[in-house]
């Protein structure tokens, strides 16, 4: 079985997330389908479990290896100004 692991940032919410953010809870709520642009806003995750606005890292990324370790390495000079949370994923 082989583990994938991947990073991104978090930015803090905005007026715009926080609103779709309301809409998500009204929906979950009520019982009822999160409307697709809802949805795709939040890319199907649960907006509870993010910490703001996902964004991509990659200029700040770098995998290193040496003898049997491998990981990542982020240049924290490269992150956006705005990004407050890196979050590393491991899916199995």
């Amino acid at each position: 079985m082989g583990q994938d692991t991947y990073v991104v940032g978090f930015v803090p919410p905005d007026a715009k997330w926080k609103k779709m953010k309301k809409i998500w809870e009204a929906c979950k709520e009520a019982e009822i389908e999160v409307p697709d642009e809802v949805d795709s806003f939040f890319e199907g995750e649960d907006p509870a479990n993010l910490p703001g606005k996902e964004i991509e890292i990659f200029g700040a990324i770098k995998e290193w290896q040496d003898d049997g370790r491998e990981g990542w390495d982020v240049d924290v000079n490269k992150l956006p100004k705005n990004v407050t949370v890196v979050r590393f994923y491991h899916s199995y």
